[in-house]
């Protein structure tokens, strides 16, 4: 469960900001989707090694 403490006289959005951002690290929408559809795991592998590609080649697009 997701507790944001809130200080007195805090804005409500400024604690909705803070539950978002709560909420999105924790992963839980991310598996939802994933879990709505089967993949095959070949599929799986695949998108990771593309996505690792991808990501080696911004790095070394940044040096």
């Amino acid at each position: 469960m997701i507790v944001v403490p809130l200080k007195e006289g805090e804005n409500i959005e400024k604690a909705l900001k803070k539950f978002k951002r709560k909420f999105e690290k924790t992963g839980i929408v991310k598996e939802l989707r994933n879990r709505q559809a089967f993949s095959k795991p070949s599929v799986t592998k695949r998108k990771q090694v593309m996505k690792a590609i991808y990501v080696q080649q911004l790095q070394r697009s940044e040096e």
